[in-house]
C-alpha cells in the first residue's frame, strides 16, 4: 500500500501504463481514498496520505515490464510524462525506461521477455 497525496492524480498516471480500478473507496464528501489497480499480474493499492509525500523521501522502487517497452514510452511522453531514453543496462538488455509518479516514487520499466 502506498502513500499519496492524491489519489485520483495518481490513477490517472498509472492508467497510462494500462493499470485499472478494481476496487476504491471514497470519503463521505466523494473524495476518492483508497483504490486497487490492476493489469494483469501486476496489483498495487494506493491511499490519500495523512501528511505531505515529500518526493526525496521516497525509497520505494516499482519496477515493472513491459510487452512494448518502445510503444509504452511513446505513449507516455505523448502524454506529457517525463520519460528517460531507453537504456540497456546488464541485468536488462532488452531495455529499460526510468519515470517518476506524480508523488515522486521512481518507476524503472523494463522491456519484458
Amino acid at each position: 500500500m502506498v502513500h499519496v497525496a492524491d489519489v485520483h492524480r495518481t490513477v490517472d498516471f498509472y492508467k497510462l501504463m494500462g493499470l485499472e480500478v478494481r476496487g476504491s473507496l471514497r470519503n463521505p464528501s466523494g473524495e476518492l481514498q483508497w483504490v486497487y489497480l490492476a493489469c494483469q499480474r501486476a496489483e498495487v493499492m494506493f491511499v490519500r496520505a495523512d501528511e505531505a509525500v515529500i518526493a526525496s523521501q521516497q525509497t520505494v522502487l516499482f519496477y515493472l515490464y513491459s510487452a512494448e517497452l518502445i510503444a509504452l514510452r511513446e505513449h507516455l511522453l505523448a502524454s506529457g510524462v517525463k520519460v528517460s531514453a531507453i537504456k540497456y543496462p546488464e541485468y536488462m538488455p532488452k531495455g529499460e525506461i526510468r519515470l517518476d509518479d506524480p508523488d515522486g516514487y521512481c518507476l524503472l520499466i523494463g522491456q519484458a521477455g
